[in-house]
This record gives C-alpha cells, structure tokens and sequence, in this order.
C-alpha cells in the first residue's frame, strides 16, 4: 500500500554524487584508456602521463593541485589550452568506479589540452607527446578509443528506445479515461532528447522533474479550481528498473482540460529555464556527458519546440 501521493513517478534513484562509472577499460601499448558507462572515452593517469612522455606522479600533482598550479605559469599555459577547447570544469580528471576501485578518468578536452602542451609549448619537448598528438590529430580522441576498446555507442541509443518504449507499453491502460499523464505526453520531448544523445535509462528518467515542476505549479496557480481535480493512478516501471520494486507507484493524472495550458508550460517555462538546470545536474552526477548536456542545451530548445509544435499540431488534428 502506498501512502503518499507523489507529483512525480516514483522516487528518485540512488546513486553515488560525483563518481562515474566504467563501462569497459583496455590497455593498448601500453596505454591504459577505457569507455565511461554513459559513453564518455578516457585516458587513466598512468595512460596520459604515459603518451604525455612523463612520470604518472607529475600528473597526478598536477590534478590534485589543480587549483593552485592552474595560477603558476605552466598550469596557466595548460588553463589557456583548455579554455581554447571550452573546458571549465573545477577539476581536470573525473573520479570513476572500475570494478570497485577508484580511478582517474582524463577525458578528451584535458587529454588533447595537455598533449598539445607537452608537444609543443612545454620548454622541454616530449617526442611521445608529439606522436600521440598527431597520431590523434588524424582521427578523432573518441574514434580512436572506441576503436581500441571495441565500443559502440550505437547501442547506448539502442537501449535508450528500450527504455522509452517499454515505459509506454507500461502506461497502456493505466491512466483514467479523460485524463493524461506526464510520461506520456512529454513522448515528444524525449524523441528530441535520444535524438541529441541524451540517454534514457532507470538513471536518467525525465518525467520525474516535469513532473515535479508541473505539480507545484499545479498547486501554486490553484488549477484544481480551473479545470477539476487531478487524478492517481498506479504506475509501473518495467521490471529491469531499481524503481520496479516499489511498484506500483502511486502518480498524478490531470485532466484533459488542462492540456493546453500544460503544453505550454512545458515549452515555455520547463524547456526554456528548468530543462537546461536538469540537464547540468545529470551531467554533474555523471548520469549524461558534459558535452552532450552542453550540445543538448545549445541546440535542444529551438529543435524540441519545434518538434512539439508539429507533434502537438497533428495531435490536434487527429482528434
């Protein structure tokens, strides 16, 4: 039995803050290089420090003093080539999970960023610095990886339809004659989302925020008085998911009535100001890659809004 009505579909999955997960890891000449579990390809220290052609300690004082050697004047040369790539993160590695041990993962923008530097701007060369920044230089730093770990990010996108379709297989019957629900009627922002890379899965499960944010903005404007009282219903996650096990989960349906004005919200206040603090929090809870999180934002909003338009239009018109 489940006593408390929730404004979202069930409750939010544990994980983790700030640690990320491998998917697979190899080691190539010597090279130790892997691909993280939401597609992000890295270099461990020792792999970095390796192609940089300098010791792994070196590195590692670098990263963990990051914020004090960043002002000295070869951290500062290294800030620059790192601001040039568009990386601003606080840190210069992400701390990740290999098998129950913890790593240091160098993704690519402070992979190429201290390559370059140790080619060519440090005041001592280093020849494997050179080699491995044009051997890179001929294919890409993502290419070259899921190559040598055999990856194929095709499948991440594989099961992102997996997770959406049987989610919506899930809802067939559920929800009250008359009525809608979020995860439904959000289909037209999700498409968009697998579309850009962004990954769905028992990890990242959007609904929750709109419907989070739709609920309280159900409640701040009294639109029970408007359109009539919102309904429960009882969902459920499709059995692979950690949420299954608290099914059924008792979530909000709201009336027909109420659509129109939810479309909306969701294009004009959700899409255009929550969706992209939503976005950079999956990223920072290494449940979305920081570039795909950034790529979503730049190009999601004016893609997503027109998709919906179109969507919501031949919607309308099929009624």
């Amino acid at each position: 039995m489940i006593d408390k009505k929730r404004d979202n579909l069930g409750p939010l999955p544990q994980i983790q803050l700030g640690l990320f997960h491998v998917e697979k890891q190899v080691e190539h000449d010597g090279v130790e290089m892997g691909v993280l579990d939401n597609g992000v390809p890295y270099l461990t220290e020792s792999g970095l420090a390796r192609m940089c052609g300098i010791d792994r300690k070196v590195l590692n004082r670098l990263a963990i003093n990051w914020p004090d050697e960043k002002v000295k004047p070869r951290g500062a040369q290294i800030a620059e080539l790192l601001k040039q790539s568009g990386y601003s993160e606080e840190t210069l590695y992400l701390k990740s999970d290999l098998n129950g041990k913890e790593i240091n993962a160098y993704t690519e923008p402070v992979c190429m960023a201290l390559l370059e530097y140790y080619a060519f701007v440090a005041p001592e060369k280093r020849p494997e610095a050179i080699g491995a920044f044009r051997s890179l230089a001929r294919t890409t730093f993502r290419g070259f990886i899921y190559s040598v770990v055999k990856y194929i990010p095709d499948q991440k996108k594989i099961d992102s339809w997996k997770h959406f379709h049987d989610r919506v297989d899930m809802l067939l019957g559920s929800v009250p004659a008359g009525y809608y629900c979020i995860f439904s009627e959000i289909a037209t922002m999700i498409i968009p989302m697998i579309r850009v890379g962004v990954l769905i899965s028992d990890k990242t499960v959007p609904d929750i925020s709109v419907g989070i944010a739709w609920g309280k903005y159900w409640r701040d404007n009294n639109l029970n008085e408007k359109y009539g009282q919102r309904k429960t219903y009882d969902h459920e996650y499709p059995d692979y998911y950690p949420q299954a096990a608290s099914n059924p989960q008792e979530s909000y349906a709201y009336p027909d009535s109420s659509l129109g004005e939810f479309r909306e919200w969701l294009r004009e206040t959700y899409i255009m100001d929550k969706f992209p603090k939503y976005l950079l929090n999956q990223a920072k809870q290494g449940k979305l890659p920081p570039f795909v999180a950034q790529q979503a934002i730049e190009t999601f909003a004016v893609k997503a809004i027109d998709s919906i338009n179109a969507a919501q239009h031949t919607i309308s018109s099929n009624k």
